[in-house]
């Protein structure tokens, strides 16, 4: 008995001072299922052009993330919170340069910065800051299970209103919508009042009114927009895209056409299918069963960041879960919506498998940042 009790206390130091053995290895190991995936499926829309340039760099982006998300982790947990304001004022400083004589502009949206080499999508990593600061706000007085102060919430609203408007000036209209549908996830979860739910969801339905009322956003937004409803008033920019993935999901039938056979993919008849529809590739080559594979691994990251948010008895962390769930959620739906054709195109990646490294790299330090809740709730445990 004696001995049995003098090894708890080792035990425990011991547990504390090996992280990988308390790290949620499912949530690493299904990220990074996906990304792998992501590589296969990029790399077959792309390779009757460029080879194996987009599988090389997908997987030098797989990498640097994987690397971001180890680093996220290891940060002590009141580090975070504490460097939660200069995340976001540093995300807030990206997409003023994207408005600047720095921005480049693609595809209709002046949302990236050219770096010799590579560019960066400031809004991406604005879906971090917008994670860890809106937390840090909220979870202020929430320390002791009461809901936050009115002041409190008026404050997270302004946090949250200036990227998105920064992010629609670009214009984006797909990560403003993520950080808006994020951000009122958050505040939700926090304990605010109803009426500032209800002032929220009004506001938001005034926003899509004016969008799609208003010369807000720009003619290409429009388009995808209208497009949606009418692929035959751009029969050959997003209406032809639409009809295109439409046809390539389509024929994929139960099981497939074949990894690298697909006929829509191999033939190059989808722009940018590696990037905001590289679903249809995996409906189409992969069929039925594999897409639902990979909407299956997606839905376990989401339950997993939800269960973390759960078990956390921190209320920063708890609400930095939340966030990261709803921001991962909202993007695959929306995605995949748009794949199938239900919802309109918003050029919105899929988390870990579309192309791109800023997507890439945020998405994974969203999984570090969920990384460090689950083992700081660990440590409050032991």
């Amino acid at each position: 008995m004696t001995q049995l009790t003098g090894r708890r206390p080792l035990a425990a130091a011991d547990h504390r001072q090996l992280p990988l053995a308390r790290t949620d290895w499912g949530l690493v190991v299904a990220a990074f299922a996906l990304s792998v995936i992501g590589a296969l499926l990029v790399w077959s829309a792309t390779r009757h052009a460029d080879g194996s340039a987009y599988l090389i760099r997908h997987l030098f982006n797989l990498g640097v993330g994987m690397a971001l998300a180890a680093v996220v982790m290891r940060i002590d947990f009141r580090a975070i919170r504490a460097f939660a304001p200069w995340v976001y004022v540093a995300s807030l400083v990206g997409l003023l340069l994207v408005l600047s004589p720095l921005g480049s502009t693609i595809n209709g949206s002046r949302s990236w910065i050219q770096v010799p080499g590579f560019s960066i999508q400031p809004a991406e990593f604005a879906k971090v800051a917008l994670c860890v600061g809106l937390a840090m706000i909220l979870a202020e007085r929430g320390e002791r299970d009461a809901p936050p102060p009115a002041r409190d919430v008026a404050v997270a609203a302004v946090v949250l209103g200036i990227p998105v408007l920064l992010v629609l000036a670009q214009p984006d209209l797909g990560s403003a919508t993520v950080l808006v549908f994020m951000g009122i996830g958050v505040i939700a979860v926090s304990g605010a009042s109803r009426w500032w739910l209800f002032g929220f969801a009004t506001g938001l339905a005034g926003a899509v009114t004016a969008a799609l009322t208003t010369p807000i956003l720009s003619a290409y937004q429009r388009n995808r927009l209208t497009a949606f409803a009418d692929p035959s008033v751009d029969p050959t920019g997003i209406g032809y895209q639409v009809q295109q993935v439409k046809i390539a999901v389509g024929s994929g039938g139960w099981t497939g056409e074949g990894l690298f056979h697909g006929r829509q993919t191999q033939g190059g008849f989808i722009p940018f299918q590696q990037t905001d529809f590289i679903f249809s590739v995996a409906g189409e080559e992969l069929g039925f069963v594999g897409a639902a594979g990979i909407v299956l691994l997606l839905g376990f990251l989401v339950i997993r960041a939800l269960l973390i948010a759960r078990r956390t008895r921190d209320s920063f962390g708890r609400l930095v879960a939340v966030g990261v769930a709803v921001w991962f959620l909202f993007q695959i739906l929306q995605n995949v919506g748009m794949n199938l054709g239900l919802l309109p195109v918003t050029g919105l990646p899929l988390p870990f498998v579309s192309y791109g490294g800023s997507s890439m790299f945020a998405c994974w330090l969203g999984i570090g940042l969920l990384g460090n809740v689950h083992l700081s709730s660990l440590r409050r445990l032991t």
